[in-house]
C-alpha cells in the first residue's frame, strides 16, 4: 500500500435518532475534528464526538424484522398531498 493516501480513523459515537441507541466506532467523519461539534461521555469515561443519524441497524426494518415508519422530514404527508391520497389512521 502507498503511504499517506489512507484517511485517519478517529473514535466517535453514532446515535440513532429513532431509538436513541448509541455505539462507539472509528470513522473518518469530519465531526471528529470540529471542536464545536456535540460530544458525549462514553461508558469508558472518555469523551467522544457525537453524530446523530436517522437510521442504524438498531432501527432499520431489515435488521429489526419489524416495519417502522421513520419520517423526519414530512415526506409521507407531501406524497399524500401531491397524489391525493387520504392519510391513513
Amino acid at each position: 500500500m502507498k503511504p499517506g493516501i489512507h484517511p485517519d480513523y478517529r473514535p466517535l459515537v453514532f446515535r440513532d435518532a429513532a431509538t436513541g441507541a448509541a455505539f462507539l466506532t472509528r470513522s473518518t467523519a469530519a465531526a471528529a475534528l470540529d471542536p464545536a461539534h456535540p460530544t458525549i461521555e462514553w461508558t469508558d469515561g472518555n469523551t467522544y464526538p457525537l453524530i446523530t443519524v436517522d437510521v442504524t441497524s438498531d432501527s432499520h426494518p431489515f435488521w429489526t424484522g419489524t416495519r417502522r415508519l421513520v419520517d423526519t422530514e414530512g415526506r409521507v404527508e407531501r406524497f399524500n398531498r401531491r397524489y391525493g391520497r387520504e392519510p391513513s389512521s
